[in-house]
């Protein structure tokens, strides 16, 4: 295992930062590695926006459930996925205007997470820190209000970036041999290896240094993916010009 693949491995989500800013050339040199990430058809299909103003920041943290390391990181960036400047080249080029189809806004999702990660795999590496924010789709409109995002560009996360002011053990990932699955989907093997992963994972909650609690990854999973349904998306997608067909 190199440097790399072991930096990979020590990802955490950072809540709590130093007061210490983020020099302007540093974040322009991790967006710069961010967008070395691949890109469907080479189209960057992305734009990243720098959310300095304090009462924007405060308005987000609010509709993103209450999340006060927005208001506090050093930067809070949005990443959008951007068919904005594809459709002006297109009609450009005499091609037409996107038709917001459904292939086109999942190579533009797939585009802005793939840079994302980059940004913060870099960040980590230069011993800055981070969380993702996907709180920011509770309220998309008004994200794009803020931001005065166009036609064919909706807000898909949040970063958070700064200095680390907490020290937190690395969550344990669920075993490769769970994920990477021999020739077809290994479905009689799945409760088995949940059973077993739920038991490695309150192992790590009730003996992390902090926050300890009591609970395990089907609950925590299910809630989760049950309360977060955001059944506003489909409407606020399509008129920003995504889904449309």
């Amino acid at each position: 295992m190199n440097a790399v693949m072991q930096a990979m491995r020590n990802h955490r989500s950072i809540r709590r930062f130093t007061a210490e800013p983020i020099a302007p050339e540093t974040l322009r040199e991790l967006i710069r590695s961010g967008q070395s990430a691949p890109s469907s058809s080479f189209i960057q299909a992305y734009s990243v926006i720098r959310v300095s103003n304090p009462e924007h920041r405060a308005r987000i943290a609010d509709a993103a459930g209450g999340q006060p390391w927005i208001r506090e990181a050093a930067e809070f960036l949005v990443y959008c996925a951007d068919l904005y400047r594809i459709n002006h080249l297109c009609e450009q080029q005499g091609l037409g205007t996107l038709a917001g189809r459904t292939e086109h806004f999942l190579a533009a999702s797939v585009d802005v997470a793939l840079m994302a990660q980059n940004v913060l795999l870099a960040a980590e590496s230069i011993g800055l820190g981070g969380v993702f924010i996907g709180g920011i789709r509770n309220d998309p409109a008004l994200v794009s209000e803020l931001l005065g995002l166009p036609e064919r560009v909706y807000p898909v996360f949040g970063m958070c970036l700064g200095y680390p002011a907490q020290a937190i053990e690395v969550k344990p990932r669920l075993p490769v041999e769970v994920v990477l699955h021999e020739g077809h989907y290994q479905t009689a093997q799945v409760p088995e290896q949940v059973a077993a992963y739920d038991a490695a994972i309150r192992d790590y909650y009730q003996s992390r240094s902090s926050n300890r609690k009591v609970s395990d990854w089907s609950a925590q999973t299910a809630a989760a993916v049950q309360k977060k349904q955001r059944e506003h998306m489909l409407a606020f997608l399509q008129a920003r010009g995504f889904l449309k067909c």
